[in-house]
C-alpha cells in the first residue's frame, strides 16, 4: 500500500509493470531527470489509493501534491511544461500541432493495435498486420532526421520508443524486410539513450533480447 492521498508530498507515478502507455511517461521522466515515487500496479487489481485519486481506476495516473492527472496525453503535456528542460515540445504553434497530431495517432490507433495484437486469435493476427504495415509504410521517415520528424530527440520519440520496443514481444516482425535499413538505426539511437535504459521496468528488460 502506497502513501495516504492527503499525505503526497512527492510526484508519484502510478505504473503498470509493462503497460505501453505508463512506458511512455516513465520514459519522460527519466529522460527530464525527475525524481518521483513509482508505484507499480496490476490491472484489474487497483489499489484503494489510487481508486481513491482516479475514479476511473486507469494507469498511468500521475499525483503532483493536489493535483490527480489521468489520460497520457494530458499527462505527457503536463510533464514537459511542468519540467521545462530540457522541452520535448516544439516552440511553434504549427510545429506543436503537428506533433500533437502524430502522439494523436501513436496513442489513439497504434497503441491499442498493440494492445490486440497481444492475443492469438483472428483479431490480434488483423492487429499485428495492420501496426506491421503502417510502421513499414512510414519507414522513410526514419531516415530523414535523427529522431521522428525531428533533428532533437522529441516527446514523440517517448512515445513511439515503447511502441517499437514491444514489436517482436507481441509477434511482429520488421527488422528482416528491406525498410530496417531505415528504422534499425533510430531503434538503436533511442533504445541506447540512458533515459530508455532508465525508464524499463524488469519485466519490460525481458521483452528484447537485442535490437
Amino acid at each position: 500500500m502506497g502513501l495516504s492521498v492527503n499525505k503526497r508530498s512527492a510526484l508519484t507515478l502510478f505504473s503498470g509493470k509493462s503497460d505501453i502507455r505508463s512506458h511512455q511517461i516513465r520514459f519522460m521522466l527519466a529522460e527530464k531527470g525527475v525524481m518521483y515515487e513509482l508505484e507499480l500496479v496490476t490491472p484489474n487489481r487497483m489499489s484503494d489509493d489510487l481508486l481513491a485519486l482516479n475514479p476511473y481506476g486507469t494507469i498511468p495516473t500521475l499525483v503532483d501534491r493536489e493535483l490527480t492527472l489521468y489520460y497520457t496525453h494530458i499527462i505527457a503535456e503536463y510533464i514537459d511544461e511542468r519540467f521545462p528542460h530540457p522541452s520535448l515540445m516544439p516552440v511553434y504553434p504549427q510545429d506543436r500541432a503537428s506533433t500533437r497530431l502524430m502522439l494523436n495517432r501513436i496513442e489513439q490507433d497504434w497503441y491499442p493495435l498493440a494492445d490486440k495484437a497481444l492475443f492469438r486469435d483472428e483479431e490480434g493476427d488483423r492487429s499485428r498486420r495492420r501496426l506491421r504495415d503502417e510502421l513499414l509504410s512510414l519507414a522513410p521517415i526514419f531516415r530523414r532526421t535523427p529522431f521522428f520528424l525531428n533533428d532533437e530527440f522529441s516527446i514523440i520519440d517517448c512515445a513511439l520508443a515503447p511502441l517499437l520496443w514491444r514489436l517482436t514481444h507481441i509477434g511482429i516482425e520488421i527488422l528482416d524486410t528491406q525498410s530496417a535499413k531505415d528504422i534499425r538505426p533510430y531503434m538503436k539511437r533511442v533504445f541506447n539513450r540512458d533515459g530508455f535504459l532508465n525508464s524499463l521496468t524488469p519485466i519490460e528488460k525481458e521483452m528484447r533480447s537485442s535490437y
